[in-house]
């Protein structure tokens, strides 16, 4: 039996750039090995399983995988998954999808941007702040100074389905410099911090942008994100938390890839609604490949 996929590349300006993502168009569901087996073939960073045919509500389900792993929630899958939905599944310009994962229901919007672009955007699940970690040891880990950890706002996890260590950074220069090493790394791991950390500096390479951000997580060692929606969600949460803009209403743009040669751009709306963090995701979706898996 075949399956039809995908490749779009999310959060991209333009073709090439921004995170690849597969998606896998099936009626049935497949078996749990399968789908972990063809995630790897693909080795991205995320495939996703989606099935045609909606729920009584219209929504539509989809599965996660890592190469290595189901995952039940992350930004660019969700993303790139309903602008394959809504164009080559349904073919129709509806501007919003609802997408059932496998702990929570999102609902992702179409939107024409200031700058004549498509932006389609996810709602975030509800985030919590959790554990905070002293300097030193994410550093080293990171193979940087202390010093060049930014200590107005702490380091700390957030999480949602899945988790990331949020580490503020003085500058793009110790941006540049961060790579995880794993074996470092262990200490944190051992003291319940999970292997996926994501670094953000106020200091970016296009004027126009407000903050440049990094992520790395385990995957069959160590990987590095090109563009990362979920953490893009906690640190919307975090920035909120922590009052690191004196506005409440941000409006974000995010550059993140440009040490990987996938230069990508992640849009962040985060907002406190009746004492509720309120943050969106958004950005635009490049179809890439149509195929099929034989």
């Amino acid at each position: 039996m075949s399956y039809q996929f995908y490749i779009v590349d999310v959060f991209a300006e333009q073709p090439y750039t921004g995170n690849p993502l597969a998606v896998v168009v099936s009626e049935h569901v497949l078996p749990k090995d399968s789908m972990q087996k063809i995630a790897a073939e693909m080795n991205f960073s995320e495939t996703t399983f989606v099935s045609p045919l909606p729920e009584e509500d219209g929504s539509y389900r989809v599965r996660i995988y890592t190469p290595s792993k189901e995952i039940a929630f992350a930004g660019h899958p969700i993303l790139g998954t309903a602008l394959v939905l809504r164009d080559y599944v349904i073919s129709d310009k509806r501007t919003q999808i609802k997408l059932n994962l496998s702990e929570s229901q999102i609902q992702v919007t179409f939107e024409i941007s200031d700058d004549s672009k498509e932006v389609v955007w996810f709602l975030a699940p509800d985030m919590s702040l959790g554990a905070i970690s002293a300097a030193e040891p994410v550093a080293t880990a990171l193979g940087i100074v202390s010093d060049d950890i930014d200590t107005r706002t702490p380091i700390q996890v957030v999480s949602a389905g899945t988790s990331a260590v949020i580490v503020p950074l003085c500058s793009l220069d110790a941006l540049r410099r961060c790579i995880l090493n794993l074996e470092k790394y262990s200490f944190m791991v051992a003291n319940g911090f999970p292997p996926l950390i994501y670094l953000f500096t106020e200091q970016t390479y296009h004027s126009q942008n407000d903050l440049c951000v990094r992520f790395f997580f385990e995957s069959h060692g160590v990987r590095e994100d090109p563009a990362t929606g979920n953490g893009a969600a906690f640190l919307g949460a975090y920035l909120l938390e922590h009052q690191y803009f004196p506005d409440s209403n941000l409006s974000l743009r995010i550059e993140q890839g440009y040490e990987v040669r996938r230069p990508s751009l992640i849009r962040v709306r985060a907002n406190m609604l009746k004492g509720h963090r309120e943050v969106y995701v958004g950005g635009s979706v490049v179809p890439i490949v149509n195929g099929k898996l034989l």
